[in-house]
């Protein structure tokens, strides 16, 4: 499911923002954006991001930032020896170059900034922002997914509908079949043997038979409810079901000795397909 959710936690030194965005897919795929210093937190983000969701495409990114300008300045020592190793190496080949002055060397990259919080700091900003943002997301996607459930059901209310319809008729077109396979020969004006037209009747009969096929796209739609009234995630289940439904529909379509039970199949079909569009997007 699509969602988008922002976490802030700001002190007085320093700030971090937490933003997630999630987009469709079928399995869990999560994607960082982190500074350096909070590297180390990814491996727990992913474990958090797993108890949240199960499915989607979830990118997260992390931004941070020091609050503080009065914050003293530090030197940074390591890089101030490895600027004089440098300027003596230079002043070997070049000993008439002039020397930088003490503002030129405090100018020098990585050699002058501001003090920095300690990790811890900005760890639990960043634990505390990210869990946040996980709740806001799961909250929207949950509005979302209610949406969609509907949309489920109503299909599924749709199908139902037309199984009722074709099982009240079913007798009728069963009746219809034996008749024309009567008039034909009939047509022929020739009498049969009765023994061995009663066995070619049955034969017909029972090649077109679809009452197991029909009680299976009852009972999945029985689970498509019952996974949608469920409290768990559903929508792995949900695909399944609606693999089985459409076969269930394509052998329908492949016993079909009439216009009504052919078109019947076909609408089946087309609501099979609109349910898995939106199924694709529950969790």
């Amino acid at each position: 499911m699509t969602g988008f959710a922002r976490g802030s936690v700001a002190t007085d030194t320093i700030a971090v923002t937490v933003e997630i965005r999630s987009v469709n897919n079928r399995y869990l795929d999560v994607q960082f954006r982190v500074p350096d210093i909070l590297r180390s937190q990814e491996p727990r983000w992913r474990e958090d991001i797993a108890k949240y969701f199960s499915r989607g495409k979830i990118d997260v990114g992390v931004k941070v930032d020091v609050q503080d300008t009065d914050a003293p300045l530090r030197i940074d020592r390591d890089r101030l020896v490895a600027l004089r190793s440098a300027l003596e190496a230079v002043a070997e080949d070049f000993p008439g170059a002039s020397s930088p002055d003490q503002l030129a060397l405090l100018m020098a990259p990585g050699v002058l900034g501001a003090a920095q919080a300690e990790e811890s700091a900005w760890v639990n900003a960043a634990n505390e922002s990210m869990t946040a943002a996980l709740r806001e997301l799961r909250t929207r996607r949950q509005e979302e997914g209610l949406k969609l459930a509907q949309m489920v059901r109503s299909r599924a209310e749709d199908f139902r509908g037309h199984l009722a319809n074709f099982k009240a008729i079913l007798p009728e077109l069963q009746t219809a079949q034996r008749q024309r396979i009567l008039d034909r020969l009939a047509q022929l004006q020739h009498e049969p043997d009765g023994k061995r037209l009663e066995e070619e009747l049955v034969y017909s009969a029972q090649k077109s038979d679809v009452d197991e096929e029909l009680d299976r796209l009852e009972t999945h739609l029985q689970a498509i409810s019952a996974a949608l009234d469920g409290k768990a995630p559903c929508g792995r289940r949900l695909d399944f079901l609606m693999q089985e439904l459409n076969r269930e529909a394509n052998t329908l379509a492949s016993k079909s000795s009439s216009i009504t039970t052919t078109e019947t199949a076909v609408e089946f079909k087309v609501l099979i397909e609109q349910m898995r569009e939106q199924i694709q997007n529950l969790e």
